[in-house]
C-alpha cells in the first residue's frame, strides 16, 4: 500500500496517515498480521519527520488497529472491541448528523451516502 500525504491540507499529517491505513484495512489492501513499514522507512519514503509517523502508529495502536511487535514492528491487528467501537461511532455520527440536519440534508440522502460508502468496503 502506498501512503501519501497532502502537505497543503489543513488535516494533520499523522491523521492523514492514520486515516489511509484504516481505509487500507477496510478495503483489504492491508490484512491482519501484515507488517507496516518501519517508522524510519515510512518517514523517508514520504519525506516527513519520523515523529509524525510514530504518532500515527501510536494512535492506531490506541485505537486497536495495530500492535507493536519487537521483531516485526507495527503489525495490523484489528481489535474486536465492538461495543466500544459502536459507542465511538455513535459520538462521531452525532456531530456529522447534526451538521447534515443544519444543512437540510435529508435522511434519505444520508442513508444513500452511507450505503454508497459502505459498499466501497465490501459492505457486510
Amino acid at each position: 500500500m502506498i501512503l501519501e500525504v497532502d502537505f497543503n491540507s489543513e488535516e494533520a499529517l499523522y491523521i492523514q496517515l492514520r486515516n489511509q491505513i484504516i481505509v487500507g484495512i477496510a478495503t483489504n489492501r492491508l490484512k491482519e498480521g501484515e507488517s507496516l513499514p518501519s517508522v524510519r522507512q515510512l518517514a523517508e519514503s514520504i519525506g516527513i519527520n519520523m515523529h509524525t509517523v510514530n504518532k500515527a502508529y501510536t494512535v492506531l495502536k490506541q485505537e486497536g488497529f495495530v500492535k507493536v511487535d519487537r521483531r516485526r514492528g507495527a503489525v495490523i491487528a484489528i481489535d474486536a472491541d465492538r461495543i466500544s467501537d459502536l459507542e465511538q461511532m455513535r459520538e462521531s455520527l452525532r456531530v456529522i448528523l447534526a451538521r447534515a440536519s443544519c444543512r437540510n440534508i435529508s435522511r434519505e440522502e444520508v442513508h444513500a451516502l452511507i450505503d454508497e460508502i459502505y459498499e466501497e468496503y465490501g459492505g457486510l
